[in-house]
């Protein structure tokens, strides 16, 4: 046990003997995210405990410390001609690898290539009673009994704190083309779900007002002939025009990070950004300016945080009658508006299963207390 991690445990067994809560913290580019949190808290900070473990390229597996950058990460990733599929979002510089997991979040290409979770192979764990715990390991078949390491992945580090976790990682495409098609959003819902279905090489998509022009963005990669044949087939198609660009490739990343005009635009009006999250095959739901991605899985819309509580209401009704669900994703003005949940109410035997973990690994409560809302 290096000297960082001796830090962090003793500092947790002085928050359980004094039954003190923490707030863990890493680069704080995700304090936005999640219930408000007690500023008054003593912060438990990551960012000493950092550095890559141990990488296999060979092996498509990377083992790093929870405070390592993840920006230092991808870098050594890229270096190998690899990376984190998912695309997790860099709201700024100073992103661990440790908040990547603990809030779950992935870029556009989630829909295709999958989550957070799907990429943990085995997580280090310091419990609410100051025990390091491993879990999984650093291969896809390890597990017997629970998969805790993924259960992790999106817990907000409510359910203890994150030292070490082992990543799957894969090669770049070696090809990749973007095409642009003017549709509205009712035929991008369309088409997306059709070409879902087909041998496509499909990686990502993104659909919204782009300079008044109702306009579907779709990333593919893969190997180059299967890439030159899908544009060719969506050009016929649909009338798909390639746009490959530095800035293209740059605006996929400011899609990630929440950085497009079209986020920039919402934040400058003040405006609240809501991240619903429904069936692909949900047809427009008219909730007013919307962005959609994930082949429209996942849709953002803003609305003014003045009438906060009125949204909530009525988006939330209209996401639960798709079987979706909504989180108030960056809340605009906080201090002097309605406070509302951030999360949709869960049902009693959700309630139940995530006492029960929070029970079970932090019996105090010392780490994040309510940053889930439920735990």
């Amino acid at each position: 046990m290096d000297a960082s991690l001796i830090s962090l445990v003793d500092q947790i067994q002085a928050a359980v003997s004094a039954k003190a809560p923490l707030r863990i913290r890493g680069g704080g580019s995700k304090d936005f995210y999640g219930e408000p949190f007690d500023a008054a808290l003593p912060v438990l900070d990551t960012r000493a405990h950092a550095g890559i473990v141990s990488y296999e390229p060979s092996e498509l597996v990377i083992t790093a410390k929870a405070g390592t950058p993840l920006a230092e990460l991808e870098a050594v990733l890229s270096e190998k001609g690899q990376c984190l599929a998912f695309e997790p979002p860099h709201f700024n510089e100073s992103s661990t690898v440790g908040g990547m997991v603990a809030a779950g979040l992935a870029g556009p290409a989630r829909a295709c290539v999958g989550g957070v979770r799907d990429y943990v192979l085995g997580a280090h764990l310091v419990n609410g009673k100051a025990e390091l715990l491993e879990f999984g390991g650093q291969v896809m078949k390890n597990v017997a009994g629970y998969d805790v390491s993924r259960a992790l992945a999106g817990s907000m580090g409510t359910l203890g704190l994150i030292t070490q976790v082992s990543l799957k990682v894969l090669p770049k495409a070696v090809a990749e083309a973007t095409l642009r098609f003017e549709m509205d959003e009712a035929a991008a819902i369309r088409y997306c779900n059709e070409w879902a279905g087909q041998p496509l090489p499909l990686n990502a998509s993104s659909w919204v007002m782009d300079q008044g022009v109702p306009s579907l963005y779709l990333r593919l990669r893969g190997a180059v002939a299967a890439v030159n044949s899908a544009c060719q087939r969506l050009a016929i198609e649909a009338g798909g025009i390639r746009v490959d660009s530095p800035e293209t490739l740059a605006d996929w990343s400011a899609a990630r990070d929440l950085q497009l005009p079209w986020f920039k635009e919402g934040f400058a009006r003040g405006d609240d950004l809501w991240r619903i999250s429904v069936p692909q095959i949900t047809p427009p739901m008219g909730l007013g300016d919307t962005m959609m991605d994930w082949l429209g899985g996942q849709r953002w819309l803003f609305t003014p945080s003045a009438e906060r509580s009125q949204a909530a209401q009525r988006i939330r009704a209209a996401v639960q009658a798709t079987g979706g669900n909504t989180t108030l994703f960056i809340a605009s003005r906080a201090d002097s508006m309605p406070a509302i949940s951030r999360f949709d109410t869960q049902n009693e035997p959700l309630k139940t299963i995530h006492r029960k973990l929070k029970t079970e690994f932090d019996p105090a409560g010392i780490f994040n207390p309510g940053r889930l809302g439920v735990i």
